[in-house]
């Protein structure tokens, strides 16, 4: 059981994360002592001026040096650690039905959208929220992407294989989430790299380019000279400091220039490098992983190492926002025309793939998710795939659902492409049109879905469910339903779709509803689209015996056991005999 291993590897990481902080707080005490020692024995040289103290200086000095990083070290390892626990301790979470750690996705709302404003695709407690595991900006925008589009066949039989192998690697999932976890991402920061990549180059002028490379050795080793021979030429090495100073000064602009604008951007892609290696150096064997993989090498050099050059020139570049280190390291080195000179070099050797990089980064943290969603249900199938407009799921259910509640249903669309629904208010009409629409979009993307076993051609699907009006257009509920018709017709006119229809025309009378809705499914079965309609008015389900060669009928019922309503949500042939609503309100005192 997937909430067994996530218990497992939430055991053996915390042991790694107290291991881990007890190394740390030895290093740390050391690091003090060290410290502290070499202040001693700074004092100690000044009173004896024994030149054993200062070999003993330059010992500690270097275990210190040595304390520091293996501390950094440490840390970086603590916060990958801990990222991993907070990641198993989610899904344990999430399977417990405790909380939904995960972004819902709110930012990709669209009620026009198709599908996935009816189906609840985003916001909270949504299909976006259940799948997403995605840490960086462009992972979670990739995700929604595909939840928002159909992909060939070949392209999700390739997605599937690929899904299936990820899903089998716990361990490396996870190890690619932490890494993504460890340094947050933001939208402002893709935004501004996308922007600094297509940003025009700042060329420094070859005069200054020369003098970066001439002035600091001839000040070095005036310097240098002028402290051995006593030479008294301070003033001389003076000046050239400043005007070693002065060059640099006068290409502020264009240094700034290409710094971008975010908060240590320099640490993030680093993180991405890391990110990258860890692709780089998985062996896989599905196609669409592979390929997404050689997306990566660019003459025989990895994407992570130049996205580590890029972390550490923009780190190097940044230090110009210091004064102190301005000063000091351009009047002796013109540090920053150098560091201008390199990412100059880099930007026009990498600036038109480091987005494809990112981009490959995102796609396999959609992947991801997928493949988290087929870990932790292990009872989801990937359809198989025809080209003959045949619809067919055994025990099709909705994968939100607690699977322990999760009430299933066979349904096939091979003879009879459409099906007219009826059933009472809360018998499970809504539920069931939605488990069609969820599972076919997963299905068109290379996802499991909530079935024991699926053939599915994978079409376009168009739902008219959840329609409201819109006051900024000055649109009624009525227009703007109509509107949404209008839009599932015009689709269906250029392909065969799946369309689904949830008690239409509701803005109107009765009469004008009943004849209105009759009339829709006439025209929506003469342009050979697949689906259902579900309706309250019985009337309706009389269509299916003007053509029986392609509507049928199907059902939900609810029974009055013990003077309570009772649902089983079974799937039935023919039309709902019973009623609720009165009942129901008779039962509350509402009537």
């Amino acid at each position: 059981m997937p909430q067994k291993s996530y218990s497992t590897f939430l055991a053996e990481h915390t042991d790694r994360f107290n291991t881990l902080s007890k190394k740390l707080r030895t290093v740390s005490i050391g690091r003090l002592v060290t410290f502290t020692t070499i202040l001693v024995l700074i004092y100690f040289y000044f009173q004896s001026r024994q030149n054993v103290v200062l070999v003993l200086m330059a010992a500690f000095f270097v275990a210190f040096v040595f304390l520091v990083r293996l501390y950094n070290q440490l840390s970086t390892k603590k916060e990958f650690v801990n990222a991993l626990m907070e990641i198993n301790k989610n899904e344990i979470d999430f399977l417990e039905k405790k909380v939904l750690p995960f972004a819902d996705g709110g930012e990709f709302i669209d009620p026009t959208h198709p599908y996935s404003f009816d189906l609840d695709f985003f916001g909270p407690r949504s299909l976006f929220q259940t799948l997403n595991r995605t840490e960086t900006y462009i992972g979670k925008k990739i995700l929604a992407a595909n939840l928002l589009s159909l992909k060939s066949k070949g392209s999700i039989l390739s997605t599937q294989k690929a899904v299936a192998e990820l899903a089998s690697d716990l361990p490396w999932r996870q190890a690619v989430s932490a890494q993504s976890k460890v340094k947050p991402d933001s939208c402002d920061i893709h935004e501004n790299m996308a922007k600094w990549m297509k940003s025009k180059i700042q060329h420094i002028p070859k005069f200054y380019d020369f003098a970066s490379y001439i002035l600091p050795v001839i000040f070095i080793g005036l310097t240098i000279y002028n402290i051995i021979f006593e030479a008294g030429i301070g003033e001389k090495c003076f000046y050239l400091f400043l005007i070693n100073l002065g060059l640099v000064a006068r290409n502020l602009k264009a240094i700034k220039m290409e710094l971008v604008q975010s908060t240590n951007i320099d640490r993030t892609l680093k993180n991405y490098s890391q990110i990258l290696s860890k692709i780089e150096n998985k062996k896989f064997d599905s196609t669409a992983l592979v390929d997404l993989q050689i997306r990566l090498t660019k003459n025989k050099i990895s994407a992570s190492s130049e996205m580590n050059r890029l972390s550490q020139l923009f780190g190097q570049l940044d230090n110009i926002l210091n004064p102190a280190a301005m000063i000091l390291m351009n009047g002796f080195f013109m540090y920053h025309l150098h560091t201008m000179r390199n990412l100059t070099k880099w930007k026009k050797q990498n600036a038109e793939d480091v987005m494809n990089w990112i981009q490959v980064m995102g796609e396999f943290e959609a992947l991801n998710s997928f493949a988290n969603l087929s870990y932790n249900n292990p009872d989801f199938v990937f359809p198989e795939l025809n080209e003959e407009h045949i619809i067919q799921f055994e025990s099709l259910g909705h994968p939100l659902l607690d699977r322990n509640q999760r009430v299933t249903s066979n349904v096939s669309f091979d003879k009879e492409k459409f099906i007219i629904l009826s059933g009472s208010n809360m018998s499970g009409k809504s539920t069931f049109l939605r488990s069609l629409g969820v599972n076919m979009v997963l299905g068109g993307i290379g996802a499991p879905i909530c079935a024991s076993k699926a053939n599915i051609h994978a079409i376009p699907v168009y739902v008219s469910m959840r329609v409201s009006d819109s006051l900024n257009d000055n649109e009624s509920f009525f227009f703007a339903e109509v509107k949404r018709l209008k839009e599932v017709m015009d689709a269906a006119d250029e392909q065969v779709t799946f369309v689904l229809l949830d008690e239409i025309l509701r803005g109107t009378n009765s009469d004008d509803k009943r004849t209105g809705t009759v009339a829709v499914v006439k025209k929506i079965i003469s342009k050979n689209a697949i689906g259902a309609l579900a309706t309250h008015d019985l009337k309706v389900c009389d269509t299916t015996a003007e053509f029986p060669n392609q509507l049928t009928n199907k059902c939900f019922e609810v029974e009055i056991v013990d003077n309570d309503l009772h649902f089983d949500y079974t799937l039935r042939e023919g039309i709902c005999k019973n009623k609720s609503a009165t009942f129901l309100m008779k039962k509350m005192k509402v009537i």
